[in-house]
């Protein structure tokens, strides 16, 4: 047999109980370094254990770490917690079941059509892949159309509304955050808010908030009376929140086989729990990780899907693993600069496109292709034939280990993620495989996957941007005469920020908001000209 059979003989690992196989063999992985990580690796188990126990995961903040229960209640700490879950999940189930059978319906008695999101980061990635993976994937899909609204963009909420068009007054809209206090989120609302207004109809009738309980949304939500409220839990970060009714109510409006989606999670979880390396996916992925990233995020992870479905797991995956596993220091309060860096598009397209460099330039990354057995998602749908004997899924398969035989005789390392399908079942467990993927990796590097003091950090540095644009209008507006930048930085007593403050007062001018520049300076004009 060759070494290549061998090789892979031992170092993939199938989930019997999803399909899902993981195949580590084109990797750097072998017996020595597999041996290596055999002791790291029980630690990393007992950690994982101990998460799913309801330890403290998050010491910054004093809270448990719980995504896992999500789809188990059962295994939640508490019977409440438990209770809570379970309870949110029927909640969820009934009211997509009304909003489809026009029992909770537009002001005027007919039926919702259309979904709007409004969310960002984790409140709208994981939606997203649902939404684009499993449309018209099953014969409950397509209930209803999914829009988002995933920044503060003026241009893209421009873009949102005019797609909804006619269908306006037939919007279901869902607000998500946690805090309720998301800039992003809160600026979304405020633009929807308005459009329903001008149209004619009360922002309430349409509108339905998925927060933490207490919090600024979840108090405006109850005085207004919205529709409903969902919870998101203190012990659920965004980036995996996507099996709570963060990624459960969409999916559900959408028409998306819910109890199917979170079966599978449930059953990848149980599968990686085995606390044996070569008979655990996840286990064998953060191995690989570790060997090819020499521990220290040395290579970056490009995500290749041979499946246009998959096209968005790169963006979902960049925040999944990033925002986990990017920290500038480790538990022990050393500083490590930890992190995978992960990009890519699909397969074929990217043959077209960075292939040439994977193949001839640096070496810097590890190759995750993703592939799937079933050609077509549409039951009795086929391939098309394109040449005698040969479809066009065939040519997938072709350029798939293609370019991975080529990678390999160059030298590069590509790991290969296999689906029989892509149903709702197999999306959950392919998910949840990454995220105990990454979880296990953490530990093996020793860091926090669970906080993220740098997304703070840039929010407060923005507030920092907007306070610095309030004071410069105003001594604008005070001023008698125009102004250089470097005399208002001055009068501002921020000449440290002049370049930002250049930047804000640019913007401004370009937006008629308030704010001219001419000749002198810039002056502040009577009022502003755009909305």
């Amino acid at each position: 047999m060759s070494d290549d059979w061998q090789r892979y003989r031992r170092l993939s690992c199938r989930a019997s109980e999803t399909g899902i196989e993981v195949d580590v063999s084109r990797t750097g992985l072998d017996d020595p370094a597999l041996a290596e990580i055999e002791g790291p690796m029980e630690r990393a188990f007992d950690a994982m254990e101990a998460l799913e126990a309801g330890g403290i995961a998050n010491p910054d903040e004093g809270r448990m770490v719980g995504h896992y229960w999500l789809r188990a209640p059962e295994r939640a700490p508490s019977a409440e917690i438990g209770d809570a879950i379970a309870s949110t999940r029927d909640r969820v189930a009934a009211f997509a079941a009304d909003v489809h059978a026009a029992r909770i319906a537009a002001p005027d008695g007919r039926a919702f059509t259309d979904v709007l999101l409004i969310g960002i980061g984790g409140s709208a990635l994981g939606p997203q892949l649902i939404d684009d993976a499993l449309a018209g994937a099953s014969a409950r899909g397509g209930r209803m159309r999914l829009h988002f609204l995933d920044n503060t963009d003026p241009d893209g909420f421009d873009r949102v509304f005019r797609t909804i068009g006619s269908r306006l007054d037939r919007v279901l809209v869902v607000v998500v955050s946690k805090s309720g206090g998301t800039k992003e989120t809160r600026n979304g609302m405020l633009v929807a808010r308005r459009r329903l207004e001008r149209a004619g109809a009360a922002f309430a009738s349409h509108a339905v908030a998925v927060t933490g309980e207490g919090s600024e949304l979840d108090t405006l939500a109850a005085e207004e009376g919205w529709l409903a409220r969902f919870p998101m839990w203190d012990w659920v970060g965004g980036r995996t929140s996507v099996t709570s009714a963060v990624g459960l109510l969409p999916a559900a409006l959408k028409g998306v086989d819910v109890d199917a989606f979170l079966a599978g999670a449930r059953a990848m979880d149980e599968a990686t729990r085995r606390r044996a390396l070569r008979g655990n996916p996840a286990a064998l992925l953060a191995a690989a990780w570790r060997r090819e990233t020499g521990g220290r995020g040395e290579k970056a992870m490009v995500v290749l899907p041979y499946k246009d479905r998959l096209v968005l797991l790169s963006r979902y995956l960049q925040q999944l693993v990033m925002e986990s596993l990017g920290k500038r220091y480790d538990r022990a309060g050393r500083e490590v600069e930890q992190g995978i860096t992960v990009y890519g598009n699909k397969g074929s397209t990217d043959q077209h496109a960075f292939v040439q460099q994977l193949r001839d330039g640096r070496n810097d990354f590890f190759v995750n292709f993703l592939v799937v057995e079933r050609d077509t998602t549409r039951p009795g749908g086929d391939a098309l034939a394109v040449e005698e004997g040969v479809t066009s899924g065939d040519y997938l398969q072709g350029f798939y280990l293609g370019t991975r035989e080529a990678l390999a005789e160059a030298g590069r390392s590509s790991l290969t993620i296999k689906l029989p399908r892509v149903d709702a079942r197999r999306l959950g467990a392919l998910i949840a495989l990454y995220e105990r993927a990454v979880g296990l990796y953490a530990e093996l590097i020793d860091i926090n996957a669970y906080h993220q003091p740098g997304v703070e950090a840039g929010k407060k540095a923005a507030g920092r941007v907007l306070e610095l644009q309030l004071a410069a209008v105003d001594a604008l507006r005070a001023a008698e005469e125009p102004m250089t930048v470097k005399a208002l930085a001055e009068r501002l007593e921020a000449a440290d920020r002049t370049e930002t403050l250049y930047h804000v007062l640019e913007h401004l001018a370009a937006n008629g908001r308030g704010v001219t520049r001419g000749r002198g300076g810039y002056r502040a004009t009577a009022r502003e000209q755009g909305a």
